[in-house]
This record gives structure tokens, C-alpha cells and sequence, in this order.
């Protein structure tokens, strides 16, 4: 049985969300409709602005609304040009310390896998360039001919703990010494999951489950990585 290490994506490895980024485009070339880019700006400056403690939950929000309104009118051609589009301009756009750890996993031998809730076209490039093993991301069903898309669709970010486990029992892999890293609450599942959790840029839950799990916490800021390990009591001790 070999050993494992799983990543999450958006603002894990690739320093901002390739879904945002692929639904922004998509509405700024108006592939969505009438108004969306407009709605998707406003809603993100309400996050800029820090409005509201949810306004970025709502700026999500807002964006996979954009995209799932538009599935019965948008063309997978369409679709498809705008992902290489995104991968050509974004895929060297890493965080350091995310891609050395990769690596230096990779170099151990550990059976590398991504699970992201951004669609599964973007991940499946990602996971082929930075060599996972394997990888989900989100499905948006394509129609018959593959002209366009019916409507029917699996999130990997609404259960990933279910993911790794299917992903763990298909390949015959050890929890023993595995690694997990990742940003949000989607990824506090998988965290639990694994012998070395790694709560990067940790938005404010995942770091509250952190603290209380006593797991590592990483922050990247600028040209600093900042390592914090668990000591008694909750508190951290900077490495």
C-alpha cells in the first residue's frame, strides 16, 4: 500500500480560484446572458470592500449561479477555448511552498491526488502538469453530441471526504503518514482524514478547527512563508 498526499486546488496550489476565474471570463465575453458580469463585479467589490462577514460566501455564490443560469445556452466549444485559455495563462501561478511540498512528496514516491470543486476540464490540466496521480473536480455533464451541457452535475467540493475514501480504496493506498492540504471548510474533511493536515491560508473555520485539532498551520504572504506548529493550549509556535 503507498502512501498518499491530497491537495486541494483553488487558493491552495493555484493562487486564486480557477472557477471564478473560468465563469469571469466566460460573463465578460457575455457567453452568460445579459447582466451577469455585472452582477459577479458588484457582488466581488461587496467582498473587497469586506461588506459583510458572508459577502464572500455570496460573491460564490453569485458566481455559480452565473454559470449553472447559463448551461442550457452555453456551448461546450465555447467552454472548452476559454479553459486553455485560463490554464495557459495560470498554471505557473503557484504558491511556493505548495509546489515544493509537492514535489518533495512526489520525490518520496507518495501518490499524489487532487481533489477541487472547480471543474473538472481545469483540474484535469493541472493534476496532468503538476503529475498527480489522480484527481476530481467538478462535473458538468455533457450533452449527447457534446455540443453543450443537459443540466445534470457532481460537486467534488460538497463531499470530498466521500472522494478520498473512493480514491483511497480504488488505488490501494496507506493512511499511514499521509498528507492533506487545503484553504476552506471543504477541505476540513479530508484534513481530518489524514495523519499530517496542513491548514494553508486557512480562511477563518478552517482555522478555528486547526487550533483545535492542533494541526499545522502555513501562511504564504508576499515573498514569506511562515510556518506555525501546534504547542500546548492551543497556541502555535512559529518555525
Amino acid at each position: 500500500m503507498r502512501k498518499f498526499a491530497v491537495f486541494d486546488i483553488d487558493g491552495t496550489l493555484i493562487r486564486w480560484q480557477l472557477y471564478h476565474i473560468l465563469v469571469d471570463r466566460l460573463a465578460k465575453a457575455n457567453k452568460l446572458g445579459p447582466g451577469v458580469y455585472d452582477h459577479i463585479k458588484e457582488a466581488r467589490m461587496r467582498w473587497k470592500k469586506r461588506e459583510s462577514a458572508d459577502s464572500y460566501h455570496a460573491y460564490e455564490m453569485e458566481i455559480v449561479k452565473g454559470f449553472e443560469s447559463a448551461l442550457d445556452r452555453l456551448t461546450t466549444q465555447e467552454f472548452d477555448e476559454i479553459i486553455d485559455s485560463i490554464i495557459d495563462e495560470y498554471k505557473d501561478q503557484v504558491y511556493i511552498f505548495t509546489r515544493d511540498l509537492l514535489k518533495n512528496l512526489k520525490d518520496q514516491g507518495y501518490f499524489l491526488l487532487a481533489i477541487s470543486g472547480s471543474h473538472h476540464e481545469l483540474i484535469e490540466k493541472i493534476a496532468k502538469y503538476y503529475q498527480f496521480d489522480d484527481y476530481k473536480g467538478s462535473v458538468y455533464q455533457r450533452n449527447e453530441d457534446s455540443t453543450g451541457f443537459n443540466g445534470n452535475k457532481y460537486i467534488a467540493s460538497s463531499n470530498k471526504e466521500s472522494a478520498l475514501k473512493e480514491m483511497i480504496k480504488q488505488h490501494n493506498l496507506s493512511l499511514t503518514d499521509s498528507y492533506g492540504i487545503g484553504d476552506s471548510k471543504t477541505d476540513i474533511p479530508i484534513l481530518k482524514t489524514v495523519d499530517n493536515p496542513i491548514a494553508f491560508n486557512p480562511n477563518r473555520m478552517l482555522y478555528e478547527t486547526a487550533r483545535t485539532n492542533n494541526w499545522k498551520i502555513v501562511i504564504e504572504r508576499k515573498d514569506m512563508i511562515y510556518e506555525l506548529q501546534p504547542s500546548t493550549n492551543s497556541t502555535y509556535a512559529l518555525v
